[in-house]
């Protein structure tokens, strides 16, 4: 029982599976943040210009009610998500890319810059 609990702790514990479970925990938050977007900005705008509600639409047929709106509306607020999603990380990447861009390129290796002495003494001569 003892060797279980070492080797789940091990388990529990390996870097992956922590960057995994932060990973998913701000997943979760952005999420969240990026449907109130779609729920409370964006589809008030776009029903401000015409029908932004589809989720009435259906169709009877006897006595089922086939409710293609709801599947619609599903389409459309995957489609505004994907879209945060996308620009989102297209900020961060260009913000990285800045980032990487104002650091200093590393030195030479050591070899290098000895060869680049040797060069120098020699046109001296």
């Amino acid at each position: 029982m003892r060797k279980t609990l070492q080797e789940f702790r091990e388990f529990a514990m390996k870097g992956n599976i922590v960057d995994l479970a932060v990973a998913v925990i701000i997943g979760g938050a952005f999420g969240k943040i990026v449907s109130s977007l779609v729920e409370d900005i964006v589809m008030p705008a776009i029903g401000a210009i015409g029908r932004a509600d589809f989720k009435g639409l259906m169709i009877q047929v006897g006595d089922a009610k086939i409710m293609y709106g709801k599947f619609l509306q599903m389409c459309l607020d995957f489609t505004i998500i994907a879209a945060a999603i996308f620009v989102a990380l297209k900020v961060l990447t260009h913000l990285r890319k800045k980032e990487e861009g104002t650091a200093a390129p590393p030195p030479p290796p050591r070899q290098e810059q000895l060869l680049e002495e040797i060069r120098d003494l020699l046109k001296k001569r």
